[in-house]
């Protein structure tokens, strides 16, 4: 998957594959290697870390993985791994500005490491293939960040209101707030779009905080079809 300064894809035979899995893991290694001194751990406190994340990986395996002994690399092992050095799993597979290409799959030419990064993430729209219920989450996240961020600006410009010294800054304020208010509502109504596109693909949205508890309509009587405002 990795390689550095060279072309993975120049030779196209049936070695290809086991040779892009052995990159896969060499990266891998080297990533933790990295990662580990940086952190100034030895491999007994790496080890140690692990066990107390509750997924024991002895020294002498990590010592074989980081010197290419050892065979293969669950990925459990990634995962835990990446707590124990304080990083994401992400970031040992594809290491953005320590690795500068990599071959994403194998029989394929390398590309930059972010591309492929953001191929594994599903932030990339080059393919033409993102799944719905991905486009949907990202969605509801972007919209309950900016319904959040506008009630804490009508917050802010309701204690201003308040505080205001004198009648012209008080105005000002309450314009200011009834905006943010605007800005909040029209979020609020997207996030609620979002949510229920993430319910008509079967999916669960995430769980509201207490401060957005009012954008998911209430549970009504089946009878009843009168919309229910925000």
């Amino acid at each position: 998957m990795t390689q550095r300064g060279s072309d993975a894809g120049r030779d196209r035979g049936e070695d290809d594959v086991p040779e892009w899995v052995d990159q896969v893991m060499a990266t891998v290694a080297a990533e933790v290697r990295r990662r580990r001194k940086e952190l100034r751990m030895s491999a007994q406190d790496l080890a140690d870390r692990c066990e107390e994340i509750g997924h024991p990986i002895p020294r002498n395996v990590i010592a074989n993985m980081e010197s290419g002994r050892r065979a293969n690399l669950p990925l459990v092992d990634v995962i835990v791994l990446a707590e124990a050095l304080r990083t994401y799993p992400i970031c040992l597979l594809y290491p953005v500005g320590y690795v500068d290409r990599v071959q994403r799959l194998p029989l394929q030419y390398s590309e930059p490491t972010w591309d492929a990064m953001r191929w594994f993430t599903g932030d990339s729209e080059g393919f033409g293939m993102e799944d719905d219920m991905l486009r949907s989450f990202r969605a509801h996240v972007r919209h309950q960040r900016a319904a959040l961020a506008a009630l804490k600006g009508e917050k802010h410009e309701r204690w201003k209101a308040e505080t205001a010294p004198n009648q012209a800054e008080r105005e000002e304020a309450v314009l200011a707030q009834a905006d943010y208010a605007e800005r909040a509502l029209e979020a609020k109504y997207r996030l609620r779009s979002a949510r229920a596109f993430i319910r008509e693909d079967g999916g669960t949205p995430p769980t509201l905080p207490p401060e957005l508890a009012d954008v998911d309509p209430p549970e009504t009587d089946p009878d009843t079809t009168e919309e229910n405002d925000l």
